[in-house]
């Protein structure tokens, strides 16, 4: 079973030191994501389609809203991984147009070989974040000196200004961004997909044609990234239960609520709740 060392988070977004042994389901997030083996064995994500490695030397990155997953094979040991998932608002504090960060094609290869500055940026925050969990301010820096360095080595940053007039391009058509809006706002779990079709006057297969297109995942990878945002939100910052969160999200019993989590997080509400208040 996986288990969540550490969890950060703040406006950067968040941050997790995760020792995973088993797999998540195919997924998305609207930050910049970034994945950096800190120790044990070597593994892959699938990012779209493709398996891309995750080792010593090699980084996975995957852009804002990409679907991706992890493959481990059981019969394989331990990783230890270092996931980022970075807010695009708080990198303009560095450069305005990194606020592309959260845009189709800020990263544009989804694999990288890490350089020795990187490796060693990775490490220490890692370290610090399993020695002094309470040092959040210095966690940030570090974080800083390390985003700095993944998208000066990874992306083309001095093209983004055009990168983020593209972004104006997604999602133009106005049916889209109704449906889009009308997810967001669901609080429960019960509205199936066919019914933010027939609100938007689409045919169930023009919807999700036209949505993925729009959008760039299909409509049921947005819903559930709209419903995990609310679940980590609500898990970090609510004095609820986790069962509470769980019946407020939709979910018909408590264990389902927990699957749903720990399918897209590596570990359960419970242990990520607990885990993230170590810094606190």
């Amino acid at each position: 079973m996986s288990t969540a060392l550490r969890i950060a988070h703040g406006a950067f977004g968040r941050v997790a030191l995760l020792d995973m042994d088993g797999s998540l389901v195919r997924h998305a997030h609207p930050h910049c994501h970034v994945l950096l083996k800190v120790e044990g064995a070597d593994t892959q994500f699938v990012v779209g389609d493709k398996v891309y490695p995750l080792t010593d030397t090699a980084a996975v990155l995957v852009n804002g809203w990409q679907p991706h997953s992890y493959v481990h094979y059981p019969e394989r040991p331990r990783t230890v991984i270092l996931a980022l998932y970075i807010e695009p608002e708080w990198l303009t504090a560095f450069r305005p147009g990194w606020a592309a960060s959260g845009a189709p094609g800020f990263f544009g290869h989804p694999s990288g070989e890490v350089s020795p500055h990187i490796r060693d940026l990775a490490m220490n925050l890692a370290a610090d974040m399993m020695t002094r969990p309470e040092a959040r301010a210095e966690h940030e820096a570090l974080l800083s000196d390390l985003m700095i360095a993944v998208i000066e080595r990874f992306t083309a940053w001095r093209s983004f200004p055009a990168s983020i007039r593209e972004m104006g391009a997604r999602g133009s058509d106005w049916r889209i961004r109704k449906a889009a809006a009308s997810m967001r706002s669901e609080t429960g779990r019960g509205a199936a997909l066919e019914s933010f079709a027939r609100e938007a006057g689409l045919s169930r297969a023009h919807f999700f044609r036209l949505f993925e297109a729009s959008v760039g995942v299909p409509p049921k990878v947005y819903l559930n990234v709209v419903r995990m945002e609310k679940a980590v939100d609500a898990v970090l910052h609510q004095s609820s239960s986790v069962a509470e969160i769980g019946h407020q999200l939709g979910f018909a019993e408590p264990a389902h609520f927990t699957r749903f989590f720990r399918n897209h997080a590596g570990v359960s509400p419970r242990e990520f709740r607990n885990v993230s208040r170590l810094a606190s």
